[in-house]
């Protein structure tokens, strides 16, 4: 093959991290630690002269997860020799901590990379440069992190299965552009293993990427393989007007699998091919520092990219649902833990240390043991399950130990006898609001000497600093009673509140209450405030029309008028859409065809029927109608809707009972509201606040997206706001099997099209969980605030989500 000009190829040579998906996850911490002990062993036999032929090797250790176990878990000597090839150059350390999901948040994401990039500071080696591998994506807020710990580069190796690369094409180079307006020069490489599709690794060779006729001599690395590969790989780069480099890196590892050690021999081959081939094609080893060290020699002017880089394998978070829920409840208590009380969470180092690390490994984008689909019965897919699932219960307890421990120091006690009936309620973040509050009497307790099941409806909340008697609502629940009330907090307020009996005991008295209790006689100032029944439900704030076989049918903002569903909605809200593909030829084969649609042109959908609406409760607080449907897939799929007399909020929860389906399901709730007004919809993702299908890198998906607090609809003169608690996957557009749309391939954009709550999928063929069956209940907020900017309306989401504290004290 004729090329115009002769050519660099550069082998970075790496480990990629996959914690979980071919051993056990302390394993692999252990492999890790190894490889490096390998490749510094490698080094040293080459400076004794044991192995001449290796010279020129380097090593890229792919995050500093690796380095931070290594550091841990070896000798002084060792370390000392890690160190010194460090700063020589022939060892390099990429500052990215782990592959992670965007489940991540910002603060855990910084923390992480300001130690890689506080080891580089300590052995004042300038390390500057970053590389992900296999991950397809990054939130928005991932350039602003890498910028701000001092990383000017990142290196991605995108595998494109069930995803793609950004701007349609790899081998590309690119100012990424974070929010803050820093920069980070951005190099798209081919995937991790491409070394080894060369075969680059004597023995080593793989077969996954590149199809050629000689297929059956790949594994062993024929060097003619090498030869016929290298030279089309290269001839194509070649004949491409649009790349103007004469070089090319490419990752290789030691071995055709991830998690793979160190090897050596792959200089024995590249010392082979330049004796050949070095006139027309060179290869060098390097480190992923020395790469852009060169790219920024010889690069011209790049395009500048602005906006998020929406991850195509953001997914795997919803064929867990129940572990990430905690994993959810546990960021909420870090975070809440650090607004409370920095000198007792972010001061208490090793505190700091223990959750964020467990919080960053469950983010890591590893999502089960390799034939988590195929043998789910297998001992090991269900042990390094749970393994999985005990990083995120870990920081759970981490945070919530911590949190106990914050809330002491002001005031909370244990439960004891004939105590006090004193609460004291905090807002845990820095905006003045109004929301509701739960307040708890055990159920052996009494109040003032009487019980509280001879009390129930006749006890009252009275602030203590102002005297004023709070509407209260008693409701009983699990070894307790839920005493609710709604007040307005100021920022990082706490207030406290006294329950005592009523004076004067009440009895309910309506006009038109019959004997036999049922209210369903329409009149004006029936329960002033909040009017519930199965044909309405209306509060100062909202009106709904509800149908009987179609739930909620209109939903009106009382402040002016205008209606909150879509025009163009599809469901009804909170409908629930339950997809399931029968599985041939077999469970592998199904998953492996269905690309980035998640499912197939066959796939079989159902939408739930709804079979009654009842009221449950109606009190002096909030009202709550309950919907009850029948779907597919499922033997329970209630939703509970909750207003409030005395705020806009609406509190949603699904209560779900989950069949075990073997076969590729997805469960969506839809949720078709608007401002009613000319509006943008917002997505609050780690570090951001971006348009979905707008603030985009040319090229990437505009499918789904992973949030952290919720979503906001921007209006002209208000802002829609949907606070999610549990399930962080948002879906926008037609679910239906379709041609996909990447950002900026259209005009329109997905922003404005009916948005759904993606709850669960089991799609993947290899490494998701692939059992959804279960008991789950789904949390949601949804409230109408007056015109908020983005940032403020998704923090209202986060407000939201964290809620009013109460304790006993």
């Amino acid at each position: 093959m004729s090329l115009s000009k002769k050519w660099k190829l550069y082998v970075l040579h790496h480990s990629h991290t996959d914690i979980g998906y071919t051993e056990r996850q302390e394993k692999l911490k252990r492999y890790h630690v190894d490889f490096i002990q390998q490749a510094i062993d490698i080094l040293k036999a080459i400076e004794d002269g044991e192995h001449p032929e290796w010279e020129g090797f380097r090593w890229v250790c792919e995050n500093y997860w690796q380095v931070e176990n290594f550091l841990a878990n070896s000798s002084a000597e060792n370390i000392a020799s890690f160190e010194r090839y460090v700063q020589a150059g022939l060892i390099d350390i990429s500052l990215n901590y782990l592959n992670m999901t965007e489940l991540v948040d910002q603060d855990v994401l910084n923390h992480k990379l300001k130690e890689g990039r506080n080891y580089a500071d300590r052995l004042a080696v300038p390390l500057d440069s970053a590389m992900s591998a296999d991950i397809n994506g990054y939130s928005w807020g991932y350039a602003d992190a890498l910028a701000e710990n001092g990383i000017e580069n990142l290196f991605s190796c995108i595998h494109t299965h069930h995803g793609m690369f950004p701007a349609g094409k790899k081998h590309n180079g690119f100012w990424w552009e974070g929010p803050s307006g820093d920069r980070v020069l951005t190099w798209v490489s081919d995937h991790y293993h491409m070394g080894n599709e060369l075969c680059l690794v004597p023995g080593h060779g793989i077969t996954y990427l590149l199809e050629d006729r000689f297929n059956e001599k790949a594994a062993v690395s024929d060097f003619s393989i090498t030869e016929d590969r290298i030279y089309q790989y290269i001839g194509k780069l070649d004949s491409d007007p649009e790349y103007e480099y004469d070089f090319v890196p490419i990752m290789v590892s030691g071995m055709s699998t991830d998690n793979g050690a160190p090897n050596g021999r792959i200089l024995e081959r590249i010392k082979e091919w330049n004796e050949r081939h070095g006139a027309e094609i060179q290869i060098e080893m390097i480190t992923l520092n020395h790469f852009f060290e060169i790219l920024r020699e010889k690069m011209n002017e790049l395009p500048v990219y602005r906006g998020d880089w929406n991850d195509w394998w953001a997914d795997g978070v919803g064929s867990t649902p129940a572990v990430v829920k905690h994993y959810k409840d546990a960021q909420r208590k870090y975070h809440i833990g650090k607004q409370l009380s920095p000198e007792l969470t972010v001061e208490d180092k090793a505190y700091m240390k223990d959750v964020e690390y467990e919080l960053a490994l469950y983010a890591e984008h590893t999502w089960g043991y390799s034939s988590s689909v195929t043998e789910p019965w297998e001992t090991l897919v269900n042990d390094l399950d749970f393994r999985k699932s005990a990083y995120a219960i870990r920081a759970n307890q981490l945070a919530s130990l911590k949190l106990d421990e914050i809330l002491a120091t002001k005031g909370e006690v244990s439960i004891r006898p004939e105590r006090e009936k004193l609460f004291k309620v905090i807002n845990p973040l820095g905006i003045a609001r109004t929301d509701s509050v739960c307040l708890y009497i055990e159920h052996w307790e009494d109040v003032e000497g009487v019980t509280v099941d001879t009390l129930l409806q006749n006890i009252e909340v009275v602030d203590e600093k102002t005297g004023e008697v709070v509407r209260t609502q008693v409701r009983e629940i699990a070894r307790a009673k839920e005493v609710e009330i709604v007040t307005h907090l100021e920022a990082f307020e706490e207030r406290i509140f006294r329950i005592r009996p009523k004076k004067k005991l009440s009895k309910e008295n309506y006009q038109y209450l019959a004997v036999d209790k049922i209210k369903d006689i329409m009149y004006e100032g029936w329960q002033d405030g909040l009017r519930v029944n199965e044909h309405q439900i209306e509060t100062d704030y909202y009106k709904m029309t509800l149908d009987e076989t179609k739930g909620i049918v209109s939903f009106i903002d009382k402040q002016d008028g205008r209606s909150l569903l879509r025009d163009n909605l599809i469901h009804a809200p909170f409908v629930g859409v339950y997809e399931r593909t029968e599985t041939k030829p077999d469970a592998w084969e199904v998953r492996h065809t269905m690309g980035r649609n998640r499912k197939k042109v066959g796939t079989k959908r159902y939408v739930s029927e709804l079979s009654d609406i009842r009221i449950v409760e109606s009190g002096e607080v909030s009202a709550t109608a309950v919907f009850t449907y029948e779907l597919v897939g499922t033997q329970m799929y209630e939703i509970h809707v909750k207003v409030y007399r005395d705020t806009p909020k609406i509190d949603v929860t699904l209560r779900l009972h989950k069949d075990s389906v073997w076969d590729p399901e997805n469960l969506y709730i839809a949720f078709p509201f608007t401002t009613g007004e000319t509006e943008e919809l917002y997505f609050d993702k780690a570090g951001c606040v971006m348009r979905p299908g707008v603030d985009q890198l040319p090229g990437t998906n505009q499918e789904f997206y992973l949030v952290q607090e919720g979503a906001a609809y921007v209006g002209t003169e208000k802002s829609f706001l949907i606070a999610l608690k549990d399930t962080p996957l948002l879906v926008l557009g037609e679910l239906e099997h379709h041609l996909i749309e990447l950002s900026g391939q259209n005009k329109e954009t997905n922003n404005a099209e009916p948005l759904y709550v993606w709850a669960m999928n089991n799609f993947w063929e290899t490494n998701f969980k692939v059992d959804l069956a279960g008991f789950y209940e789904f949390r949601y907020t949804l409230s109408v605030v007056s015109k908020k900017e983005p940032k403020e309306a998704t923090e209202l989401c986060k407000a939201y989500n964290q809620g009013f504290l109460s304790m006993y004290i």
